[in-house]
């Protein structure tokens, strides 16, 4: 699976993710990472570290929840098994995720 292919999977969970809270929220975070974070929605998976630490300070303790919501949208969408692990954050699951997809042959 090339690295195109893998963002833009991430970008549909954490539009998933999001829209789970209803569309005018979703829009606001949205609105909330670019404006006050400077995180572009189509930067997301680029700026993973920086998304999960906007996150946290928008949603504080609860933020927990919605990347854990996001990461397991993530798996489904690769055809991987999400296991929850005690202390994990985001940025380790998705790193986890990317370790187990298949790799792309050159050509």
């Amino acid at each position: 699976m090339s690295q195109n292919n893998v963002r833009k999977i991430l970008l549909e969970a954490v539009e998933e993710g999001f829209s789970s809270l209803g569309d005018s929220p979703k829009q606001a975070i949205f609105f909330h990472l670019e404006t006050s974070f400077k995180i572009r929605k189509d930067n997301i998976p680029t700026n993973l570290t920086e998304f999960a630490r906007a996150l946290e300070k928008i949603f504080g303790p609860g933020a927990f929840y919605l990347e854990k919501l996001i990461a397991k949208r993530l798996y489904e969408k690769l055809g991987l098994e999400f296991e929850e692990v005690e202390n994990w954050d985001f940025l380790e699951y998705v790193s986890n995720a990317k370790k187990h997809l298949p790799v792309e042959k050159e050509v």
